[in-house]
């Protein structure tokens, strides 16, 4: 009984310490995921906890079940537009590109420990995909505002490149172990990751997500439901030979993106869910990891996370994006730097060890010490390079607060708050503002009291309002109150530009106006048609082109068309 409270005590204590640490980590700017990793590192055999953790069996376990809830929680946060725009470089990336990007490292790990081919490309497998729990959290925690094409491209790589590494790791092995082994069988299991993977997570999230519209449970029943079918998704897409993290993600991509009510009540229990895991799951990993034999390999191995970072990723972004889709080169700047490692290459390189390969412990730890690498250099200076490299757009006004009211099982009413700040609509009577049809003022507080409002009750300062009203009513309403402080309006203005031109403006108009020259062909197009041609058809908030020493920037988009444009004299 002593020795059960003792583990217990343990592992509250740690846990406790890695949720502390998360204030120190926001201000120092350190990334969580190595906040969560050293702690794991001081409370294992070399640090001040003593603690001799050595079970791979346990920690590869307990990192799949971690990294199956990480991915079922971004998948529901994914939404479903970001496809229009990220699928398919992501899919790029997340195919042939990890294939070169571990190839590369491979060879480099080859020459630098001086391993055979085989083992090269082992570790070069390990370490060659991005990690879905790393670039959650950097893109959620950081405070950076990425454009569309950026951020969805990055999200959807990391949530779909599992499979990939995961084939490429068991093919290393199995030709490692038996080197008799054709590739046929290699292939077959390629096949098998994304032909049995894709259909089972998509098919299975979404049979789910019209199945809970009409459930009714306890509350606290809905987030338990959704782990339980799909950890059930995961496993039995691993055990029909498909992939089961693509399955997870996938699935909850179609839970989350179903419009159900009861989401309300089950996307925060799983983000605390998501956290959770990502604590336990890197906690575990740096109890397994002994440092003193890293010592070892520190050198070479900083050599080869540089190589990773610096040659490796760079190539493969541009091999799989750049010839075949509209992405900037500050943009490919940008995602090769975000190629963040972290627990899926350390869980991959447990596969080895438990397979019997030879030096196993010494890929092991190589891999440890790329993921450590990548996360402090890439993770610590992801807002610095976001800025230097220009791929934010600002922040766009939303509600301070806004949560569904649960009345219909689709396309639900939502309560929106938003706060009256200076130079907006303080002043302004209520029926001089123009809601959109259907929305309503449901609640008016000022100096901390509810207050009756009529129409002609005038705004004043730090009023909150609650409006009434459903999601395609937020743009209009964010426009209304637009509620930016002065500094980030002008941070705005100079982004976008001054001067503001309609996306249906027709282009010989526009080009009479500010003497521009287009061809015979182009006097029939709109600003929006010229534009989006050549932002490949798929046109985001932030995309610019200089034409006739004016900067024409993307200010408003729907769909696939841009509704307005700012202009920037250069």
């Amino acid at each position: 009984m002593s020795n059960i409270n003792l583990i217990f005590l343990i592992v509250s204590v740690l846990l406790c310490l890695s949720i502390l640490a998360t204030i120190i980590s926001a201000r120092v700017g350190m990334p969580l995921l190595l906040v969560f990793l050293g702690i794991g590192m001081l409370a294992g055999e070399d640090g001040i906890g003593g603690l001799n953790f050595q079970d791979f069996e346990v920690a590869y376990l307990i990192g799949h079940l971690a990294l199956a809830i990480i991915l079922l929680d971004g998948g529901m946060r994914t939404r479903m537009k970001t496809f229009r725009v990220g699928l398919k470089p992501a899919l790029s990336l997340a195919t042939l590109g990890v294939v070169v990007t571990s190839g590369l490292t491979g060879l480099l790990a080859m020459l630098i420990f001086e391993l055979s081919l085989l083992q090269g490309m082992l570790i070069g497998a390990i370490v060659g995909s991005t990690d879905a729990a790393a670039v959650f959290s950097m893109l959620g925690g950081k405070g950076v505002h990425l454009n569309e094409r950026v951020s969805a491209t990055l999200e959807i790589e990391s949530g779909t490149n599992d499979p990939m590494a995961i084939f490429l790791t068991i093919t290393f092995i199995t030709l490692l172990m038996n080197p008799g082994d054709d590739w046929y069988s290699s292939l077959i299991l390629f096949a098998e990751q994304f032909g049995i993977g894709l259909p089972i997570g998509i098919l299975g999230g979404w049979l789910f997500a019209h199945t809970l519209k009409r459930l009714d449970l306890a509350t606290g029943l809905y987030p338990l439901l959704v782990t339980g079918v799909g950890l059930c998704i995961f496993a039995g897409a691993n055990m029909l030979g498909g992939s089961g993290f693509l399955a997870i993600y996938l699935a909850g991509l179609m839970i989350g993106n179903s419009g159900s009510r009861h989401l309300l009540h089950i996307l925060p229990v799983h983000d605390g869910l998501a956290w959770l895991s990502q604590i336990g799951l890197f906690l575990i990993l740096g109890l397994l990891v002994t440092p003193h034999e890293m010592l070892a390999i520190a050198w070479p191995a900083t050599f080869l996370a540089l190589g990773l970072i610096f040659v490796a990723r760079p190539i493969a972004v541009v091999l799989c994006l750049k010839p075949f889709f509209h992405f900037s080169w500050r943009e490919l700047g940008f995602i090769s730097w975000v190629g963040l490692r972290g627990a899926v290459p350390i869980v991959l390189a447990i596969f080895p060890i438990i397979a019997g390969v030879e030096s196993a412990s010494l890929l092991f730890n190589m891999a440890f010490y790329v993921v450590l690498i990548s996360l402090l250099i890439q993770g610590s200076s992801l807002p610095w390079v976001a800025k230097w490299l220009k791929v934010e757009v600002p922040m766009a006004t939303a509600p301070c607060h806004r949560m569904p009211l649960g009345i219909f099982p689709e396309n639900d009413y939502e309560a929106f708050m938003y706060t009256v700040k200076e130079d907006t609509v303080q002043g302004v009577e209520l029926r001089r503002l123009h809601f959109p049809s259907g929305a309503r003022v449901g609640a008016l507080f000022r100096d901390h009291q509810l207050i009756h409002p009529s129409g002609s009750t005038r705004l004043q300062v730090n009023d909150v309002l609650c409006i009434i009203g459903r999601d395609a009513d937020v743009p209009i309403l964010n426009k209304l109150f637009n509620q930016e402080p002065l500094p980030f309006k002008q941070q705005a203005r100079s982004f976008f530009g001054y001067f503001t031109l309609d996306g249906s403006a027709p282009l010989k108009d526009v080009a009479a106006l500010y003497g521009l020259v287009i061809s015979p062909d182009q006097t029939h197009l709109t600003l929006d048609q010229f534009l989006s041609q050549r932002f490949g058809g798929h046109p985001v908030v932030g995309d610019r082109m200089e034409w006739n020493g004016i900067q024409w920037v993307v200010n408003e988009v729907e769909g696939d068309r841009i509704t307005k444009v700012g202009l920037r004299l250069i």
